[in-house]
């Protein structure tokens, strides 16, 4: 194998398990898979922290930022470009073709109603890109490799955050938990809260933007659907109000982080060297 170029191997694997990710998911809403659409499962388990419809439109993002890091990986963007490292894809290839194993058995067990069991593989996903991004901090990445790799992998990890948070959630309806007695908009309340812990503290270890910007973006959706007449239109102000609180916390977090990185900032071209 040349020395400049990823293997065969992980070429195949991470590209298969994409490939066969994607037209599962295509599928799951064409046919659709058990009768029902994606977004139908989650609005037959209805709770205070889905976000409106439009906010789901991120996948469409994460999609075909991954689609060119598959791309990026057989060199065709850089194919006279010493700054390639093929070790990156190596390192993390496993761990991708993961996540999209367990990004397609989600599907099954979603449109399935088998919510216990997607709520694992979601984790499974979580755990994975959890991984990727802490062995990618390990890098010095060029310019390339941080649009082509570290990006996709930052913005992919800042929605199964969410996700997942709202996979636990949806499994909590399905087993009628009642909270302890808690009303349900205290708890959406409370994990707002630790949502907002979660990211801004994984936001500022990781100084990651567009890990920022991503969760931010949920919080806009969870709000769009509180304050919408095809939402909860305003019935919960307290949530509103947090949420707010949240998205604009949120956003000065990632304005500090951007600012404070001046060397991603000259790196990204936004300023000059010296």
């Amino acid at each position: 194998m040349n020395e400049n170029t990823v293997s065969i191997f992980t070429k195949v694997h991470t590209t298969v398990s994409f490939i066969f990710m994607i037209v599962i998911n295509i599928l799951a809403n064409l046919i659709p898979f058990n009768g029902i659409t994606t977004g139908q499962v989650s609005d037959s388990f209805p709770n205070l922290f889905a976000p409106a419809g439009i906010t789901f439109s991120i996948w469409a993002v994460i999609y075909f930022l991954l689609a060119a890091y598959i791309i990026y990986q057989f060199n065709f963007f850089i194919s006279k470009d010493s700054t390639f490292n093929p070790s990156i894809p190596e390192k993390i290839g496993i761990l991708f073709s993961i996540t999209s194993i367990a990004n397609t058995a989600w599907i099954f067990a979603w449109h399935y109603l088998a919510i216990a069991l997607s709520l694992i593989l979601i984790i499974v996903i979580l755990i994975c890109l959890i991984i990727i991004n802490h062995k990618l901090k390990q890098y010095k990445l060029s310019l390339k490799e941080k649009i082509f790799v570290q990006i996709p992998f930052s913005i992919y990890f800042g929605w199964i955050t969410v996700a997942t948070i709202a996979n636990v959630t949806t499994y909590l309806v399905s087993i009628d938990w009642n909270g302890f007695g808690i009303a349900p908009w205290i708890w959406t309340i409370f994990v707002l809260i630790v949502g907002l812990f979660i990211g801004g503290l994984t936001i500022i270890k990781n100084q990651d933007f567009s890990y920022g910007l991503v969760i931010t973006w949920a919080y806009i959706g969870i709000l769009i659907k509180h304050t919408s007449a095809s939402g909860f239109s305003g019935q919960y102000p307290l949530i509103i109000t947090v949420l707010i609180v949240s998205i604009v916390l949120l956003l000065i977090t990632n304005v500090y982080i951007l600012a404070a990185d001046k060397e991603k900032l000259k790196s990204l071209g936004f300023l000059k060297r010296n």
